[in-house]
């Protein structure tokens, strides 16, 4: 039970909401990738964390899953977190921050109110693991003025003398003309160098920013060990299942899905067998987290209180 934070943090990754009963929930949200327009600074995707200390209800989720994982009984799990929970509680009042590695810190504020400042040394979003942020150079743009006055300097110009002096306004002419020549040769040139110039630039920001990437890791300290568990992040499409119970007779399940449909839930059925050999019996099966939420609150106030939620 010393590893609390390990098991919430195993749970962030696949779940939207872990309830710790009797203390509060730590939620995430979705948060597209941002640029810092100040800084250059690329951020990806990630799962922004919050805490309600309204919601402690206990949904079974975090106990099933330290049950499972520490090979111990739900009901001994749910008397640990008990204690657990009460001396947070007590740390709490004493004005003492609550600090769970890789979630966040936790302390009460004037108002005795629980106050949260989230940890930004995990994201939590599998879609975005192996990014981490990168700074983007500013593209600089130098003036080719100076070039351009050494280039019309060298370029030579020639007058071939003539035997007879040439009309004023011929003169005028050739020497519009010869203007004209300069400064259109010159402005090529000057358009010819800033567009190599800006490729040049545009190059090497590229192979920075790829380079960058190459080295970018998920983690910016050493990765923790978590107990056993497998994170399948190509897996879409997850379920949410509200259990009503397991039994070791069959027949006892199939009682328990007829009572269920009596009372009104329609979608009740048997889900197989679960890894002790007990026959499974669900209320409903969603695909929201949020519905299968909302229901297994209303059933743990209204029907049984050991009704918990499997996700698959």
């Amino acid at each position: 039970m010393m590893r609390i934070e390990n098991y919430i943090s195993d749970l962030l990754y696949r779940y939207q909401c872990v309830t710790i009963p009797g203390f509060g929930a730590f939620l995430t949200q979705k948060k597209s990738a941002q640029v810092h327009t100040s800084t250059n600074a690329f951020y990806p995707p990630t799962k922004e964390l919050s805490f309600n200390e309204q919601l402690t209800s206990n949904d079974g989720l975090l106990a099933k899953y330290i049950s499972d994982t520490e090979g111990i009984s739900y009901e001994e799990v749910l008397d640990k977190l008990e204690r657990l929970v009460l001396s947070w509680k007590n740390l709490l009042d004493k004005k003492e921050k609550l600090v769970f590695k890789n979630i966040g810190e936790l302390w009460l504020n004037n108002e005795s109110k629980i106050q949260f400042l989230p940890s930004y040394h995990l994201n939590y979003l599998t879609s975005s693991f192996g990014l981490s942020s990168f700074v983007s150079p500013k593209i600089s743009r130098e003036v080719f003025k100076e070039e351009v006055e050494e280039l019309e300097e060298e370029v030579p110009v020639f007058f071939t003398p003539e035997k007879r002096e040439q009309p004023p306004y011929l003169r005028y002419a050739a020497i519009a003309l010869l203007t004209i020549s300069i400064g259109a040769f010159g402005f090529k040139f000057f358009k010819d160098q800033q567009q190599q110039h800006l490729e040049l630039v545009e190059q090497k920001a590229q192979e920075k920013v790829e380079k960058t990437i190459q080295q970018a890791t998920f983690f910016d300290a050493q990765p923790v060990l978590l107990p056993s568990i497998e994170l399948d992040v190509k897996k879409e499409g997850r379920t949410h299942k509200i259990v009503a119970g397991a039994f070791r007779i069959e027949a006892n399940a199939q009682r328990k899905v007829q009572e269920l449909k009596n009372k009104g839930y329609i979608d009740a059925q048997q889900i197989g067998k679960n890894k002790f050999g007990l026959h499974q019996v669900i209320y409903a099966t969603f695909s929201d987290p949020k519905e299968a939420l909302d229901l297994l609150r209303k059933i743990k106030a209204t029907e049984s209180s050991d009704a918990w939620m499997i996700s698959e």
